[in-house]
């Protein structure tokens, strides 16, 4: 499998790199899964028995944002201070040797392609980024960088005030992140991003493209059900599967068992 997938890459022309949250495990990044997962990353919300999806909720910025702003400030900041792993480099690495076009798609909203050195106008993020706000109501389709300084308490994880305001209208601020129930967020940014990517898609549907998926799990399928459709859909796409626990997919597309980095840099050293 990995001497296949080492010849896919070579003869690559186009690289789509389909990412979940298992891609930045190996930069230290927590992957959520499950609520032992995410209570081990998060000790605090254990004590008060929530989970993921109890805390990834809009309402907070409303009826509690302190709260609200205690995780998503955290998540912030731990984003800030992440140094992308070799893989995100490997990969680079390879476009460039190919002399490639190439388009990034993940469902992670922390930025790390960007700072990996991916353009930005070469990334899909499909639930948003934390990077960017828009107001928690919304007053209207504004949407900004997050330059925010977010102080928060890691025992409460509660954020300290002042929080981050709308400059529109003045009301508590949210990460225009795509979160559970949620009804306010603005999807212009991603909606453009999904819009640049199907264009890219169809200028390059008749060349060879390698669909290098990692860490994308089967709970929130909407990544593995890109690299499925590209796969399907386009007569010369190769999809790579790098996942520790959910590798299977179909043949003749290839499945690697193993974690994002161990994957790459295997691929890698046959190169």
């Amino acid at each position: 499998m990995l001497t296949h997938a080492a010849s896919v890459i070579r003869e690559a022309e186009v690289f789509v790199i389909t990412a979940g949250a298992g891609m930045g495990v190996d930069s230290g990044l927590p992957d959520f899964r499950g609520d032992q997962g995410f209570w081990c990353a998060y000790p605090a919300y254990a004590r008060l028995g929530l989970s993921f999806v109890d805390c990834a909720n809009p309402q907070h910025f409303t009826g509690d944002p302190s709260f609200g702003w205690g995780f998503y400030g955290h998540r912030t900041n731990l984003y800030r201070d992440t140094i992308p792993h070799e893989g995100f480099h490997l990969i680079r690495k390879w476009i460039e040797r190919n002399r490639a076009d190439y388009f990034v798609v993940t469902s992670n909203v922390d930025g790390q392609f960007q700072k990996a050195g991916y353009v930005d106008d070469r990334i899909l993020e499909v639930h948003g980024s934390i990077h960017w706000l828009q107001c928690q109501k919304p007053c209207g389709d504004r949407i900004w960088r997050n330059d925010e300084v977010i102080r928060t308490d890691e025992v409460s994880m509660r954020a300290r005030h002042p929080l981050p305001r709308c400059p529109g209208c003045g009301e508590i601020s949210r990460p225009n992140i795509l979160m559970f129930g949620d009804w306010s967020w603005l999807p212009d940014r991603t909606s453009s991003q999904e819009q640049a990517f199907e264009q890219f898609l169809a200028v390059n549907a008749n060349r060879r493209i390698a669909v290098i998926e990692i860490g994308a799990g089967s709970a929130i399928p909407t990544i593995r059900a890109t690299s499925e459709r590209i796969g399907w859909s386009i007569e010369h796409a190769t999809v790579i599967r790098i996942n520790p626990r959910e590798a299977e997919i179909t043949a003749p597309y290839i499945s690697l068992p193993c974690g994002a980095l161990e994957g790459l840099q295997a691929i890698d050293a046959l190169m």
